[in-house]
Formats: structure tokens, C-alpha cells, sequence
């Protein structure tokens, strides 16, 4: 190992960044010297901000993988090779995200994919967990059973993103469901250990294709992966009347204005309210008037 990449992954642990982080910061810098075919520390800043715009025009990176690129260089070059941060930053600026509204599923077609979606049992107990407790993936493969507090009807998520540790729900049902699975499995550590392995957890790929192969069994469309559940979750927490606030500690948002994104309305909702017209009185509205309107 190089002393550059020790010093970097010393910034990356002072800073308590999650081993997600680390692999993926640690990756960025690799790739960069290796586009270049030279060791980092020589790489100007014009070759900084070139190497961006190959990422953005010929790799076709999203804005938030562009974003997480700067990242890692900004804190490589301003923290272990000590170049001026305002140099750096003005070489490197961050990309302007666009605004993507969360898709969601209704009711009708949760129960769908809960139903025919999963016939097994332990495929139906993770997801039920995801959108039940409005869980991040990564939060949901990483259950211990020790985390359900089923006395207090809630589920402790330990050190989610931002490496914080919070609480959320676990329904009646949700913990029916949970209960009749850990019978037949018996799960010993991990809530969802992995088939091939029960000492480590089901992985976030694993993951993923239960949910994929869920929808396909049960007709309904993609709606951006498994994270949709999560905004699922979250949607009609708020249409039910639960305050924004509430909803924030539970799905462990820092800011309020990360939750306040799920105001948006579905489209089925929006056709059930009625405009406030509607509720005026216009019978005592004259005849002889309505006949002078018409043309």
C-alpha cells in the first residue's frame, strides 16, 4: 500500500465515513491516476477538471456519481496532498442535481406485490421490512435480530447513513409476518442472513433482485428500484396525517427539507380531492341571472 492511499484512508477514518465511503473514494482516486497513467500527486488541476469532463460527456456519469467523484478529490487534494482549497474548489465545482420527484407505489399494488410477488416466505418478510419500516437497503441487509424491540413495537437501526443510530417502526403485522419466517429459517445472528453463508448478511445485490423479481411475478412496473418502498413508506406516512417532523426521525434525515420532498401527491389522491368551489352553496343562485351569463 502507498503512503498517499494510507494517508488517505487515515482523513477517511478521522472523518468516521462508512467503509462504503472509503471504497468509493478510495476507487475514484485510483481510476484518476490510472486515466492518466501517473501517480495523483502530479495531476494538475486542469487535469482535474478535464478528467470531470470525461466523466460527464463520455462516461455519461448521473450528477450525483459526478458529485461523489468531486467529493473524494476535493478531500484527497485539500486533505493529504495539502493544495489550496479555494484552488482546488474552483477547478472542481460541484454539479447541479436535478430535481427528481420519488416515485411510489398505491396501496392496491403493495398488497399485489406482497401477495403475488412473493411467494416465498423469506423474499415477502424482507420487503414487508423495507416499506414497513422505511428502511435504506443497505439499513435492511444489515438487521441483527437483536435489533427488533418487539416489546416497544420498533426497530433500532444501527449507524444508517451518516453513521447515526435511530428508531423506526415495527407494526403488529410487520412482526406477525417477521415471526412466522424466523420459524422456518431460524435465523441465528443476522435477521436476512445469506443463503450460501448464514454468518454474514444477505447482501445489497441480493437485495435488489428479490425486489426485481418481485415485480416482475407481480405485473407491476419499476419504479426505480427498491429504494421506491422507502418512498412508499414515507408518501403515505404523510397522507395519512403523520407530521413531517416524525416522518424525518424515522427515515433518519438531518435536514427537514431531504423529507419535505414526499409532499408531493399522487396522481390517484389528487383525483380524489375536490376543489373548494365545490363546497359553496349556489342554490339560491336566481334563474333569471344564469340565463343573462349564457351567450
Amino acid at each position: 500500500m502507498t503512503t498517499l492511499r494510507q494517508n488517505f484512508i487515515r482523513e477517511l477514518v478521522i472523518r468516521g465515513m462508512s467503509p462504503r465511503t472509503h471504497e468509493a473514494y478510495i476507487g475514484a482516486v485510483y481510476r484518476l491516476a490510472r486515466h492518466y497513467k501517473k501517480s495523483p500527486e502530479l495531476i494538475s488541476d486542469e487535469e482535474l477538471k478535464n478528467y470531470i469532463f470525461h466523466l460527464a460527456a463520455d462516461r455519461k456519469l448521473s450528477a450525483s456519481s459526478l458529485n461523489q467523484n468531486v467529493s473524494a478529490f476535493r478531500l484527497f487534494y485539500e486533505a493529504v496532498l495539502q493544495r489550496s482549497m479555494e484552488q482546488v474548489r474552483r477547478a472542481m465545482p460541484r454539479v447541479n442535481r436535478a430535481i427528481h420527484r420519488p416515485q411510489v407505489y398505491s396501496v392496491e399494488e403493495l398488497e399485489q406485490l406482497f401477495t403475488l410477488g412473493c411467494p416465498h416466505p423469506k423474499h415477502r418478510a424482507f420487503l414487508m421490512t423495507v416499506y414497513g419500516a422505511g428502511l435504506r437497503l443497505s439499513e435492511a441487509c444489515q438487521l441483527k435480530i437483536e435489533h427488533l424491540v418487539t416489546y416497544r413495537h420498533q426497530i433500532r437501526v444501527e449507524q444508517g447513513k451518516g453513521r447515526k443510530d435511530r428508531y423506526t417502526l415495527l407494526s403488529p403485522r410487520l412482526l406477525t409476518e417477521l415471526r412466522v419466517y424466523m420459524k422456518c429459517f431460524r435465523p441465528v445472528l443476522w435477521l436476512f442472513p445469506a443463503s450460501d453463508d448464514p454468518r454474514l448478511p444477505i447482501s445489497d445485490g441480493v437485495g435488489q433482485k428479490i425486489f426485481y423479481h418481485a415485480i416482475k411475478r407481480a405485473g407491476l412496473p419499476c419504479r426505480g428500484g427498491i429504494h421506491s418502498l422507502r418512498h412508499s413508506f414515507a408518501t403515505h406516512l404523510l397522507e395519512a396525517g403523520v407530521e413531517v417532523t416524525i416522518v424525518q426521525r424515522l427515515l433518519g434525515h438531518s435536514s427537514l427539507s431531504t423529507t419535505s420532498v414526499y409532499f408531493h401527491v399522487r396522481q390517484e389522491r389528487l383525483a380524489q380531492i375536490q376543489s373548494p368551489l365545490q363546497l359553496l352553496d349556489f342554490s339560491r343562485l336566481r334563474p333569471e341571472s344564469q340565463k343573462q351569463t349564457q351567450p
